[in-house]
């Protein structure tokens, strides 16, 4: 079984906006370091300045740099691509969730996901296919057969994030959605729910991949508030105690296909 790639996403929450979050790049590089230390090994991360929060993670770590805030247009994102980050995140269907104070609504176009899997190929900057249901994973299937991305392909399954794109957390919806993934596929799961830790628990087990922070769900099992690096050790003494091992970020970069750090 491959090793653990553990994400961590010390991002705001969306359910519970007051908890505390880095917000400025020395802050969120100072958290990267922790969470590699914790065992991470990819950072999933938002910023409004892109070009001093990549540097200054990559000054502080070597993880792999994935920019989330996938809702965003092109235009507002190019810095990721032109920085080389090692990852951009997409949504491979309709952004449709309902968080506290935001009801967050935008279609995503395949003419859109054409438009990243071209930047990506220009730019060298490696998708990450954020996928809520099955739709998602016909768009990606369509990508794929018309040639315009290229394996691995890694894939975020999304279970119990809130509004029209939900999809019921449950170990049940994570083996229907893992068996109608394409050939290929390098997949990761992120839960926004009281369940989460079945599911990761599971998904460790069956050799997938785990994504954890206070962007996704800021509790610990014992329900307790916990910054992010404290979920990823928490999800990591999981994995270790089914004996499986945890990915170091060169082993990451090695399953998912990302270029090596050398820059």
């Amino acid at each position: 079984m491959e090793p653990l790639i553990i994400t961590a996403t010390p991002n705001i929450c969306w359910l519970h906006p007051d908890t505390p979050y880095p917000s400025t790049p020395e802050a969120m590089a100072d958290e990267a370091a922790r969470c590699q230390e914790a065992g991470a090994s990819i950072l999933h991360m938002h910023a409004d300045d892109w070009i001093g929060t990549i540097a200054a993670v990559r000054r502080k770590t070597d993880l792999i740099v994935q920019c989330g805030m996938s809702s965003h247009d092109i235009p507002q994102r190019m810095d990721v691509f032109e920085q080389g980050a090692d990852m951009i995140s997409i949504i491979t269907s309709h952004h449709d969730e309902a968080f506290v104070g935001l009801d967050m609504n935008k279609l995503h176009s395949r003419e859109e996901l054409a438009e990243y899997a071209r930047l990506s190929r220009e730019f060298g900057v490696q998708l990450e296919y954020e996928t809520w249901h099955e739709g998602g994973i016909w768009n990606l299937r369509w990508l794929i057969e018309h040639e315009l991305i290229d394996a691995p392909y890694f894939t975020s399954l999304f279970f119990g994030w809130p509004g029209g794109s939900w999809s019921a957390p449950t170990i049940e919806e994570y083996l229907r959605r893992t068996a109608a993934l394409p050939e290929g596929c390098v997949s990761t799961v992120s839960i926004m729910a009281p369940e989460q830790v079945r599911i990761l628990a599971a998904a460790i087990v069956q050799g997938d991949h785990v994504r954890v922070g206070t962007e996704d769900y800021p509790f610990d099992r014992a329900g307790n508030l916990a910054e992010t690096h404290q979920l990823v050790s928490e999800v990591a003494e999981i994995a270790r105690a089914v004996g499986r091992e945890i990915a170091t970020p060169a082993q990451a970069r090695e399953i998912v296909g990302t270029r090596s750090l050398a820059r």
